[in-house]
């Protein structure tokens, strides 16, 4: 690398890229510690939040609004099925797809995750004004988009 090449980490972009990641980072582990008495990590939350939302979708459907294959889902599903926090059942219309519910435990653990979850993003955000979160809520949407358009892409080529 020459002397007049800068540097990622000089360039403001790059930057603000790993702030973010560091940030995010962070804060999993965060709320992994402030979930252990629940005895369920940030992975169990989003599984028990998007539940307690689509009360009903398919494993599949999870598995897409979560962007984690099919391995992942098969692994964490059962634990917390073991645990009675969820339950799986057949769809009336379509025997080979499983349909996904909270059970009454599953509900209680998720509401007071969420509870926890909500705390701990006040607490790191509560000296941001509304519409700075704002602001950083449509630029991850964009770059979140971005990426899933980049990774269809792609499908789409070999499609051709």
């Amino acid at each position: 690398m020459n002397k007049n090449q800068s540097l990622p980490w000089d360039h403001p972009r790059f930057r603000s890229w790993i702030a973010v990641a560091r940030a995010c980072q962070l804060m999993q582990q965060s709320l992994g510690r402030a979930l252990a008495h629940l005895d369920i990590k940030p992975p169990h939350l989003d599984i028990l939040v998007n539940l307690f939302r689509f009360e009903g979708i398919s494993q599949q459907e999870l598995a897409r609004k979560l962007l984690v294959g099919r391995s992942n889902m098969s692994m964490l599903l059962p634990q917390m099925e073991k645990r009675g926090l969820i339950e799986r059942r057949g769809d009336k219309h379509d025997k080979r797809v499983l349909r996904l519910y909270l059970t009454g435990e599953g509900r209680r653990v998720t509401e007071e995750a969420m509870a926890i979850q909500t705390d701990l993003i006040d607490r790191m955000l509560s000296d941001a004004p509304l519409d700075e979160c704002d602001i950083m809520t449509a630029h991850m949407e964009r770059i979140v988009s971005l990426l899933l358009q980049e990774e269809r892409e792609p499908l789409e080529a070999v499609d051709d």
